[in-house]
């Protein structure tokens, strides 16, 4: 009895500390269940007896000025499927009819339906509304779902491309405006919670929860959709009739620093942008005008004649020499004239874009002072555009900066800026001054109406004085009147403006026959409220100038715009119709012009293909017209090609006599070892030989005193 005893208590110690291990299992866990692991159960929990479904926010609609719709959001449908509702025997059904309704691979949509893990899988977004019909037609059960989604839209297609840029098929902006503005635009999605039964049936009268999105905010652009087609039509026909690369061009406000248009050429559409080819969509979605930097050429002379004018160093009875060239610490740099432009006073300087003359004022005010102009104009800067991307362009340091550098930058080599920045500082040269921040964005609405950000006009600094200001629109309407601008004359109206061909490097070399050719312009002249930029870059047709191949685009431009804003010609014009002449021959097609007043400009004698301006347009008598043949090809005179001289005969001359003799033709004096004074009696190059600029010619003195 004792034993059995023992062992019945030792079974009751046994049995206690077995159910004692078990409560601590149990209450170790309920702990990892609740605390560790309670969140986790609980999504599960829910997850079974309640469906979430997202609502999407509508993202804001971008305008233009006049509330023209740039960019909105469209219902479509997101096609969805519940494989955990769906019967075994159904799923390759569901498969191929979805596969071939929605362009997906049939055994993808097969694995998803397989995968029971998964509550609800996505098959396919922005679905148009014609396709989910179809798959209702098809009764693919309650595990194929459609819910709401939203696409982006364009309606106005390529129309600014590049500066609205594109979203994510998820809506995220992911160029353009839509990158930049998309913490305004995208908005918060809502939620839809309802309960549903164990078969994943909502329950009609269960719980049901309802959390509206946020729409997102509307944007207004400064941008006139009416301008911007303007625009975009002159850069098309600029690329075309001019074989170009692409062509650039922006419209701005110079009183507020709106941008009215802005475009580059060739472009695509948003709506269905080249997503597949990276590089082609890089460069069809790159917004030049802000991000390319370009050596300007002529139309930086502005900027050197608002300085110059400004700070004294010229007035407007200042007159200049040239004779060709401008030697510069011996180096012999060209006028863009061979034969120079010889006497000539500052108006006619300007109008003839004489480069020894803008050599002579950037020297004239020193490298200290031109470049803080510079700088004062924001070259070198970037202007602070309210778009990503912005380049400030290039402009070397001053203190690496030597006289043959100061002349070059005179006349707009040497330095790199972006069309945007040109643009804002040729605003503020005739202005009355003062250089404004540019912007495109006008305000953002959120929805409830209220304006939570507002852009206005904001003076950065002023520049240049109101008077010196006014004479630089007055000599730049005489460029148009009188000089390289004559083709972007505009019948009854004052136009201002001046031409640019520059120079492309490759490798930091001149690349032979590549060419920006540029024109800026503005009206009206005396009181400018429109100041519009094109670059044509890399034209492959005729010689070619800013005057004839960028100028012709800008008039037309302007002219459009005058009219459309309701200016009215302020003279009165004696105005012609460009006759028709293509498919003449060049003779017939002179002929032809000749009988209306006009005069023709052509490279080879052909029959015409094309001409600009084009039939029909009205234009005043003696305005050029150009004259495109089969035959017409890039011909271009190289700035930097290699000149040669004649040596001078130094016998007999003094030292200072051989270095100026030297000098004045682009060669550099060395004194032989031991020659101290006396005149010449030896020169290592011999009188009469024809040698490169920049040659050394050694001199030997005969150390006599007189």
């Amino acid at each position: 009895m004792a034993r059995n005893s023992i062992d019945g208590i030792k079974r009751i110690k046994y049995v206690f500390w077995g159910l004692f291990g078990l409560i601590i299992y149990v209450i170790i866990v309920l702990f990892y269940t609740q605390f560790v692991n309670g969140e986790e159960y609980q999504k599960r929990a829910l997850s079974q007896w309640t469906s979430d479904i997202s609502m999407a926010a509508k993202r804001g609609v971008i305008y233009d000025s006049e509330d023209v719709v740039l960019a909105q959001d469209g219902t479509v449908y997101m096609i969805s499927v519940r494989p955990p509702i769906i019967k075994v025997g159904e799923r390759e059904r569901i498969a191929r009819v979805l596969s071939e309704l929605l362009d997906v691979d049939e055994e993808w949509v097969l694995k998803k339906l397989g995968n029971k893990n998964i509550e609800e899988a996505i098959i396919k977004r922005q679905v148009e509304s014609s396709v989910v019909d179809e798959i209702g037609k098809m009764q693919l059960g309650s595990g194929v779902v459609a819910s709401v989604d939203t696409k982006r839209y364009y309606p106005n297609g390529n129309m600014l491309s590049q500066i609205i840029g594109f979203t994510t098929i998820d809506g995220e902006g992911q160029s353009g405006l839509e990158k930049t503005y998309n913490k305004y635009l995208s908005g918060e999605n809502g939620r839809v919670i309802n309960e549903k039964d164990a078969k994943g049936q909502t329950i009609a009268y269960g719980v049901q929860e309802y959390i509206p999105p946020i729409d997102g905010c509307n944007i207004k652009l400064t941008v006139n959709s009416v301008a911007q087609s303007f625009l975009e039509k002159a850069l098309a026909e600029a690329v075309e009739i001019n074989n170009a690369d692409n062509a650039q061009g922006i419209i701005m406000n110079p009183k507020t620093g709106e941008i009215i248009a802005i475009a580059t050429k060739p472009d695509y559409d948003p709506n269905n942008p080249p997503r597949t080819d990276s590089e082609l969509l890089n460069k069809l979605s790159r917004n030049k005008v802000i991000s390319d930097a370009y050596e300007p050429g002529s139309t930086f002379k502005i900027l050197t004649l608002s300085a110059a004018l400004d700070s004294g160093a010229v007035t407007t009875s200042t007159t200049f020499e040239c004779p060709g060239y401008k030697i510069v610490n011996g180096q012999r740099i060209k006028c863009w004239r061979s034969g120079g432009h010889s006497h000539q006073s500052l108006a006619q300087a300007v109008a003839n874009s004489c480069n020894p003359a803008f050599m002579t004022m950037a020297l004239s005010m020193g490298t200290e002072k031109f470049y803080d102009y510079l700088y004062s104009f924001g070259i070198g800067s970037v202007t602070g555009v309210d778009m990503t991307g912005e380049s400030a362009g290039i402009v070397t340091h001053e203190k690496y900066i030597k006289d043959t550098d100061l002349a070059r930058i005179g006349f707009g080599q040497s330095v790199a800026v972006t069309p945007i920045q040109l643009v804002t500082a040729v605003s503020a040269a005739i202005n009355g001054g003062e250089l404004l921040k540019p912007y495109i964005v006008k305000s953002v609405i959120d929805s409830d109406g209220n304006i939570i950000k507002q852009n206005e006009k904001t003076v950065v600094r002023r520049v240049i004085k109101e008077e010196t200001s006014a004479i630089v629109r007055e000599i730049l309407e005489n460029v148009v009147e009188n000089g390289g601008g004559k083709n972007a004359k505009i019948p009854g109206f004052r136009v201002g403006g001046k031409t640019g061909t520059a120079q492309k490097y490759d490798n930091g070399k001149v690349s032979s026959g590549k060419l920006i050719a540029s024109f800026i312009g503005f009206a009206p002249a005396d009181d400018p409220e429109f100041v519009c930029l094109i670059l044509v870059d890399e034209p492959k047709v005729g010689t070619i100038f800013g005057s004839t191949v960028a100028a012709p685009f800008v008039k037309d431009v302007l002219e459009e715009v005058l009219v459309y804003y309701g200016f009215k010609p302020t003279e009165d014009t004696q105005t012609v119709a460009v006759p028709d002449v293509e498919g003449l021959t060049v003779n017939e097609a002179l002929s032809k012009l000749a009988e209306v007043g006009l005069e023709g400009i052509y490279q080879e004698e052909d029959e015409v293909v094309a001409q600009l301006p084009k039939a029909g347009t009205q234009v005043e008598a003696g305005t050029q017209i150009l004259l495109y043949t089969a035959k017409t090809d890039i011909v271009v005179e190289d700035d930097d090609e290699e000149e040669t001289v004649t040596v001078p005969n130094l016998s007999g001359m003094t030292r200072l006599q051989a270095l100026d003799a030297l000098q004045s033709r682009g060669l550099v004096m060395e004194l032989d070892e031991g020659s101290i004074k006396g005149r010449v009696n030896g020169q290592s190059v011999e009188a009469g030989k024809k040698v490169k600029v920049g040659t050394v010619v050694r001199i030997t003195l005969n150390n006599i005193v007189e």
